[in-house]
């Protein structure tokens, strides 16, 4: 039976090893000697022009995504896309194309919502398109599921301000949705 390949998004709030997991199953393939294409947004230039880097150390050298309707996809085992949350509409009909036409499987990584619990339009549309959804899971402070993302300025928790501010640990922390609603950063 001839298997049909999926798009797959992969979901969590900051700080739930996304990059990583997204950095492991790239491992994964090429260690069973498959290529794979590892690209992210060109909006994500936190970690340098074409790396991806996850909180604990891994790394691997990707493309941009806005670079890819010019690659030949036929040598490639998958595609892993790194923050997804900042794809278009249009970067994810792509997504789309290379998973139903040219039968590469797609894996995703992204965060789901905003700092101020709105979808993002990547994955506004991945949620809408992908096969399958899986959340990789956190916790915030207190021990519960985090499955929001805080932006903290001047150790406050805010929710006014652009969608995008790339950051890190210092700048974003994930909290169960009770002590986001709340603003409550630790006990």
């Amino acid at each position: 039976m001839y298997e049909m390949a999926k798009l797959y998004f992969r979901y969590g709030a900051m700080g739930s090893s996304k990059t990583a997991n997204a950095i492991m199953v790239r491992y994964n393939y090429m260690e069973r000697g498959q290529q794979v294409l590892m690209v992210k947004p060109k909006l994500d230039n936190r970690d340098g022009e074409r790396t991806v880097l996850s909180r604990c150390g891994l790394s691997a050298e990707c493309m941009f995504m806005e670079e890819l309707p010019t690659v030949d996809l036929t040598p490639y085992a998958c595609v892993i896309v790194d923050e997804a949350q900042f794809l278009t509409k249009a970067q994810v009909e792509e997504l789309v194309h290379i998973v139903d036409d040219l039968n590469v499987p797609v894996i995703a990584y992204g965060l789901r919502t905003d700092f101020q619990g709105n979808l993002f339009e990547g994955s506004q549309w991945l949620m809408a398109w992908a096969d399958t959804i899986e959340e990789v899971k956190t916790i915030c402070w207190c021990g519960k599921k985090a499955t929001c993302n805080a932006r903290v300025v001047d150790g406050h928790v805010v929710k006014q301000g652009d969608q995008i501010l790339l950051g890190g640990n210092s700048q974003y922390t994930s909290l169960c949705r009770k002590h986001w609603r709340s603003g409550k950063l630790n006990e």
